[in-house]
């Protein structure tokens, strides 16, 4: 096991056990979410960071300040603010807590800038890591502020521990199903080697099939979609048209997997004893395009494996399709699940003491 499993996986200070009375706790939570029209589409997340927060009250802490990002601005953005976020917060807490700005409205952030880290906690007497989704980054709201301030694991960040962890554990329950897709491809191909070779079966979907069809990693057990919906034009009016994988005419965009890989990942994911499923195999904030998504998160709903769903995206379809509750673990992280489950060490975690 890589230095994720040996140092992510051990045992590390815990909110549990802060001294927390009469102190003023900064928390960095993930509250990163969906907007639309200027309000909260899906508060998944936010309430995921509320155990943490209402944990803190009971044990006396006298002011409760939260940070986090939302999306990825360049720079101070009205789109971005944080306020609509915070109101959502509010209205589900019912307790007092301070919401500091969009932390990516400051440079120093991704930078890890130590005189933002500085602002952060100015004033505060510990910080508390909840934001799972944000560990794998080194900025300064996740790493910097660590440095500063005595810093604990808050019980988001546990869960997500224990829960991902399962499916480190060489026991686990066969066959192993690795679902990937999703807009953001990066090094995702670099994950489906290191996950492919301990799963069974791999099923892509999105624009990583695209990729993989291309490059397909060695070792690893794969099945691609073998038709696809595509469309002229990239665009919501745009008609979706059904093709065999290969046969998209030049310029169309893929936009989702067809009838038939429908049926064939759902057969897959049905017999599965251990599933991952991380990222959504199609436009599915188009009503279009979404039935290819819809069937994975049905298949794995209906399943009777171990299942864990990791990612923004794809939480925000399983609360879409009303089946959150049918999964055995919702991971709040995408990009943070794949890399502890790809072994990589996740700075944000490494910056918090062994208990």
């Amino acid at each position: 096991m890589g230095i994720a499993g040996a140092k992510t996986l051990r045992s590390i200070r815990s909110v549990r056990d802060a001294d927390v009375a009469g102190k003023h706790v900064l928390v960095r939570a993930d509250l990163n979410v969906p907007l639309e029209n200027g309000e909260v589409s899906d508060d998944t997340r936010i309430r995921a960071a509320l155990p943490t927060l209402r944990l803190l009250h009971e044990n006396g802490a006298r002011r409760i300040t939260v940070c986090s990002h939302l999306g990825r601005p360049k720079g101070p953005d009205p789109a971005y603010a944080i306020a609509p976020v915070a109101a959502r917060l509010h209205q589900l807490l019912d307790e007092p807590v301070d919401v500091l700005e969009n932390t990516r409205f400051d440079p120093g952030e991704t930078r890890n800038d130590p005189e933002f880290a500085r602002c952060l906690a100015d004033g505060c007497d510990l910080f508390v890591q909840d934001a799972f989704g944000s560990v794998h980054r080194a900025h300064a709201s996740t790493v910097g502020v660590a440095k500063i301030l005595p810093a604990y694991a808050g019980l988001l960040l546990e869960r997500e521990l224990e829960g991902l962890g399962a499916l480190l554990r060489p026991e686990v329950a066969r066959p192993y199903v690795v679902v990937v897709g999703g807009a953001k491809v990066g090094d995702k191909a670099g994950v489906v080697r290191e996950l492919g070779r301990r799963a069974d079966t791999v099923l892509a979907g999105g624009k990583l099939a695209e990729e993989l069809r291309v490059a397909r990693p060695a070792g690893v057990t794969l099945m691609l979609p073998v038709d696809v919906l595509a469309v002229e034009r990239f665009d919501e009016a745009s008609e979706p048209h059904v093709f065999e994988a290969d046969d998209v005419p030049y310029g169309w965009a893929i936009v989702d997997i067809g009838p038939e890989t429908r049926r064939r990942f759902a057969n897959v994911l049905r017999s599965a004893g251990t599933i991952f499923w991380n990222g959504p195999v199609g436009v599915f904030e188009w009503p279009s395009c979404r039935e290819g998504t819809r069937a994975v998160a049905e298949a794995v709903a209906a399943s009777d494996a171990y299942s864990v769903v990791g990612g923004g995206d794809s939480l925000h379809a399983l609360s879409l399709f009303g089946l959150t509750d049918r999964v055995s673990f919702a991971s709040t992280g995408g990009g943070a699940a794949l890399e502890l489950l790809e072994g990589k060490e996740l700075p944000g975690i490494a910056a918090i003491p062994s208990e």
